[in-house]
């Protein structure tokens, strides 16, 4: 039995042309996730699974494998998550290398680390749980969020709540989009993974930054260089 890193990096990027291996901070973006994994001691293998032979080149530069090239029948801008991890973990299986655990490190995550991923795989096993992943907790409670009208005005999603304070409110937390910890058979059958067989991993909110557009890329780099300057945790 093995351990796997399965990193996802196709190559049809629409919002960030080239997003996974475009320079972040001095390093193609996915080399910081490669790098978490290695440094973390938790993976047998680290596969990175895409169609794109530029990433694939990338990858490997930096120490992943890249044992098979992604189909295209998992490689357009509507497959999820779970197709392309199970895909990953059966090929493995299917060529003399059976995982017991998988964990989805997704190749735009730089500020993951490598004490996280090492937590996620201690609370996947102690838990007895499919899956655990990284969250954090929005900053602002989401009982009371409003919605802009077609009219143009104002409308709480939550009206009941405009009086309540917001200490009174339940904490809220939200998927942190790093990684995703989960055993082999759940990973096989597609099972979800925001349920109750599943365990968080919490994260402080400064090191969460989703990076979709441009605009959150500058933000990224920001962030990410003044949490280096200060050895921030």
């Amino acid at each position: 039995m093995s351990t796997a890193a399965i990193i996802p990096a196709r190559g049809g990027s629409k919002r960030i042309p080239r997003k996974n291996i475009k320079e972040f901070c001095g390093k193609p973006m996915i080399a910081w996730s490669i790098e978490a994994a290695r440094k973390s001691g938790c993976f047998d293998r680290i596969v990175v699974s895409t169609d794109d032979p530029e990433i694939a080149e990338v990858a490997r530069q930096f120490g992943a494998e890249i044992p098979f090239m992604r189909p295209p029948s998992l490689s357009d801008d509507y497959t999820g998550t779970l197709p392309v991890i199970r895909h990953a973990v059966e090929w493995l299986s299917d060529n003399g290398s059976t995982v017991s655990e998988a964990c989805c490190l997704y190749a735009t995550a730089p500020f993951v680390s490598p004490e996280d991923l090492k937590s996620g795989q201690q609370m996947l096993q102690s838990e007895a749980c499919s899956y655990a992943f990284s969250v954090t907790s929005y900053a602002f409670p989401i009982q009371r969020a409003i919605r802009i009208t077609s009219k143009g005005r104002v409308a709480m999603f939550n009206p009941e709540h405009f009086q309540t304070r917001s200490q009174d409110l339940e904490e809220a937390w939200h998927d942190a989009g790093q990684f995703y910890w989960g055993v082999a058979q759940a990973w096989k059958d597609e099972k979800p993974i925001f349920s109750e067989d599943a365990v968080p991993v919490t994260l402080p909110r400064h090191r969460v930054q989703d990076i979709d557009t441009p605009e959150d890329w500058v933000r990224a780099e920001w962030l990410f260089r003044a949490m280096q300057g200060q050895g921030a945790d």
